[in-house]
């Protein structure tokens, strides 16, 4: 070790400047065999203008079926405010509701008791959302919320749509004697889209629907009734098991928890198919969606 120190120290200088020029470019830095001269920095060229391509229009299409009722309004209004696009059908056409949002909303007129009227309205559309039902007699209630439904599920199957909400009904115990067609429709139609639609179709089951409902120009708040029964009946599911009167307690939901569930449901890839009840339905209007 001595005599490498002692050859370093009595080194001549040009062996020094050519040591330090070795140790230098050791360290990643390129310097010239001349200890006082630094070679050029490297270059670095300027790439070309970079081409961000623009915003790609929405992948999702919605058909909702009775778009001018409660619950259809507010499904429509929910789903552009996701900024999806949709368009309706009914049996009236075009809106006369005077809000804003109906503007951007594709009407179609028809009915969907004749099956061919749904074909232009399909056109280009990934999702359906129903809110077809009504009342009469059990004959009337059966074609509404059986035949009609039906049509329209075979009808979007056969389209190849993806996924189908339909807003059916909860039970309600004795009621449903009461109202016989009406829930042998409903039940009927939702056999359909469980069979036609195993995996992606999904039911939503609430009881009484409450919130703001539109009739021409005036605003019928609902839920100065229901809100104050959806707090109460929250805390009596276990009376629900009670035969026939049991269902009477199930809770009211609010229009536009469900309208946020349907769009959730008919947009969302991950929703899982099946049947959500009144719970469910409040469960997912609280959860944060996609």
């Amino acid at each position: 070790m001595k005599t490498i120190f002692s050859r370093l120290i009595h080194s001549t200088p040009s062996s020094i400047s050519k040591l330090n020029a070795f140790a230098v470019s050791i360290n990643g830095r390129t310097f010239s065999t001349d200890s006082t001269k630094i070679d050029e920095p490297f270059k670095v060229e300027e790439t070309g203008t970079v081409n961000v391509p623009p915003p790609q229009p929405p992948t999702e299409k919605l058909l909702v079926l009775g778009g001018n009722g409660f619950v259809g309004s507010h499904v429509c209004r929910e789903a552009l405010n996701r900024g999806v696009p949709v368009a309706s059908i009914s049996r009236s056409g075009r809106s006369s509701i005077h809000d804003s949002w109906a503007s951007n909303v594709i009407w179609f007129k028809g009915n969907l008791l004749s099956p061919e009227s749904l074909k232009e309205a399909l056109n280009g559309v990934t999702t359906v959302i129903s809110c077809v039902g009504g009342f009469g007699s059990n004959a009337t209630m059966y074609k509404i919320n059986g035949t009609a439904n039906i049509n329209a599920i075979r009808a979007a199957s056969d389209q190849g749509i993806k996924r189908f909400v339909y807003i059916s009904a909860a039970d309600f115990g004795v009621v449903n004697y009461l109202l016989q067609g009406y829930y042998e429709g409903k039940r009927a139609a939702e056999t359909e889209l469980l069979t036609r639609f195993p995996y992606g179709g999904i039911i939503l089951r609430p009881g009484f629907i409450y919130g703001t409902r539109n009739v021409g120009s005036m605003k019928i708040p609902l839920g100065i009734v229901g809100s104050p029964m959806e707090m109460v009946f929250q805390h009596t599911r276990a009376l629900t098991q009670i035969p026939l009167v049991g269902p009477l307690l199930t809770p009211p939901v609010n229009v536009t928890a469900v309208a946020k569930v349907a769009v959730r449901a008919a947009i969302d890839p991950v929703f899982p198919p099946g049947v959500i009840d009144v719970y469910g339905i409040q469960r997912y209007s609280q959860n944060k969606s996609k």
